[in-house]
Order: C-alpha cells, then structure tokens, then sequence
C-alpha cells in the first residue's frame, strides 16, 4: 500500500512539471515524422544527367534506345535547376532511374559541379562512342574502374555475364518490414528507454534540490519505493507513448501484451540506469556529461539499425542493440517469441542488479 501511495503521489507531482510532458511531445512528434515524413518505402530512383554530342541521326538512334525501356516510351518535357537558373530538358524514365538529356557539355560540367549530379557527355571518336563521365570525386574506386571498362566489352555480354552470376538468398522465408515500419524499433527505444534515463534523473535532481530525498531520512517510508514510484511513472508514460507510436502505423500485427512486457523490462532498466547516474550528482548540470555520454553510447545500435551494411560483431554489446531487435520481432506478424521472452528475462535481470545498486547508493547517501 504504501508503494501505491508513494506511486500516486508521484503521479500528480510528475503532472504539475512539464518533464513527463516532454515525453508525451516526443511520442506524438515521432508518430507525426512517421506519418507524414517518412514514406512507406524510400524511392531509390538515381539521376543521370546526358549531352549527346552526336550526329542527328546516331543521336535519335541512341535514345530511341533508351525509349525502349522507358516506362512509356515517351519524352516529357522538364526544366532542371541548375544553381539559380533554370534549363529546358527532355526527361526519360526507366525502372528505378530518371535520365535527364541536357543541351549542351557546359550543362553538364554545371550540374555536376554545383548541384552535385552524375553526368555525361557522349561523343563520336574514330566512329565510336566515347564516353566523359563528371563525378564527385568520392567514388569508389571500383565504381571508377566500372566506368572505363563499361563500354570497351560488348552490352550483351556483359547482360549474360550478370545474368550468369548465382545468387542465393540466404532466407526466403524472413518477413520484411517497410522503411517506414523498421524505424518503429529504434524509435521505441529513444522514445521508451533512452529517454526514460534521462527525464528520471531530471525528476531525481529536482527532489534533491528541494529536499525530498534527504526527508526519507526521517521519515518510515523506504528509499526502494520512493526509486521505484519514480520508475513505475515513467513505465506507465513510457508505455503509452510507444503504443500511440505503435499502433496507427502497425495497427493489429504486433503482440500487444508481450510488447508490453518488455517495455517494463526496457523501461525498468533505463530507469534504474537513470536513478544510479543521479545517485554519483548533485545536480543535472554536473551529470550532464555523464549522461549525453551515456546516451550517445546507447544509440550506436540505431546507426546499425538504418545501415545494414555496418553492422560490426562487438555492437551486440550494447544493450539498445537487442532491445531494437526485439522490438523488430515485436511488430513483426510472425516475430521470433522466444527471442523477445529472452530478451525480457534479461534485461528484468540486469534491471533487478542495477536496483540493487541504485538502492544501496541512495541509502548509503542518506546515511552520511
């Protein structure tokens, strides 16, 4: 009874601040960028910028060509921004590639150099098509190599060498989220977990600056239930905040009561982080540091999560690594339960190790 109180209590002082506001900001503001921003699925449609400096009749031959495996084999008619001006141009699309034909090589050179554009001139040397390429200068090296020996072999052996090559999925089965559904994860653990750190060691200097936490010095309440009211406030605002995340994106699919569940476990531990962080400060100025360093060291995994390709072994370390693939099995249709059970069982654990310590650090504090 007296952690319930002690919990009702801390639910109307959290109220009359605005730091569990700021929470509740965050939720709606993420779910708005999700809705709103953030497509379903990002367009991965490249830009070519041609010149043909042909003859007439090698120049209508060359796009009649690229007609061929244009969507509707058809020229549109576009203007093209080209630093404060604006150039007439004939635009073709093809599957995931918009190729703009521009007027002349000063076009070209412009485009490159002030809007950053991939762009060529194709010309007529010793009656072959010569190819000038105006790239940035970051490319790969391998990516360079492709352009000098691209058009020296013959276009149709090169089609059957890359349809030759074999390709393997190494899962056919695996269920794939949309680009706007796999932020969900990493967004769930800014939202319910790191920010759950820091607004509760937000909440723990204001009641040291007031007092409140000394008071338990002389008072029959326990410091264990004063940490752990803080905690189950920001659980209770942690998991509102990540189903009004949830839900108008993923609607039914997820597993609502094991997503909940492991909210408590990922909000208990980032709470108990929070509440240790705070037991070695006296104010938020003096664990500013700490925290911002502690936070930053958290969302590495994120990075991870948005590139694939960068996925190194030793960022399974880190505890946020696990908690977004977790969440990614939570909103999945068919998400892998024992992995989400598993991860739930030890972050209730480690949280259950970083209470202790928390406790004992508070108590310590108060005894000196």
């Amino acid at each position: 009874m007296k952690l319930w109180s002690s919990f009702l209590k801390e639910m109307k002082i959290a109220f009359r601040g605005f730091y569990i506001y700021i929470e509740f900001f965050i939720g709606i503001l993420l779910l708005v960028i999700l809705l709103t921003v953030v497509p379903e699925n990002f367009s991965s449609t490249s830009e070519e910028y041609l010149y043909f400096d042909l003859p007439k009749e090698v120049k209508e031959n060359y796009i009649e060509g690229i007609k061929e495996v244009d969507l509707d084999s058809k020229i549109e008619k576009v203007k093209v921004e080209i630093g404060d001006e604006e150039v007439n141009a004939d635009l073709l699309e093809t599957e995931g590639k918009e190729i703009y034909i521009l007027n002349n090589e000063e076009e070209i050179k412009d485009i490159a150099e002030k809007e950053q554009k991939f762009g060529a001139v194709v010309n007529l040397k010793d009656d072959k098509l010569h190819y000038k390429y105006y790239i940035q200068g970051y490319e790969k090296e391998k990516l360079k190599n492709l352009y000098l020996i691209g058009h020296i072999e013959d276009s149709d052996i090169l089609q059957e060498s890359i349809e030759g090559q074999d390709v393997r999925a190494l899962s056919i089965s695996e269920e794939k989220l949309t680009d706007r559904e796999n932020l969900i994860p990493t967004f769930l653990t800014f939202n319910g977990s790191l920010m759950g750190l820091f607004i509760i060691a937000a909440y723990v200097f204001l009641d040291k600056k007031e007092g409140v936490i000394k008071a338990y010095a002389v008072t029959a309440s326990s410091v264990w239930q004063y940490l752990l009211s803080k905690a189950m406030v920001l659980l209770l605002v942690s998991i509102i905040t990540s189903l009004i995340i949830v839900i108008p994106v993923m609607g039914l699919v997820p597993n609502y009561l094991l997503m909940i569940l492991f909210l408590i476990a990922t909000g208990l531990f980032s709470s108990s982080l929070g509440l240790l962080v705070a037991g070695f400060y006296d104010n938020i100025m003096q664990a500013f540091a700490s925290i911002y360093l502690i936070l930053i060291v958290l969302i590495l995994p994120a990075i991870s999560n948005m590139i694939p390709s960068w996925n190194p072994v030793w960022i399974k370390v880190f505890p946020t690594y696990h908690m977004i693939e977790a969440f990614k099995e939570l909103i999945l249709e068919n998400g892998d339960t024992s992995y989400i059970l598993l991860a739930t069982g030890g972050f209730l654990i480690v949280s259950i190790i970083l209470f202790a310590l928390t406790n004992k650090k508070y108590k310590s504090t108060l005894s000196v």
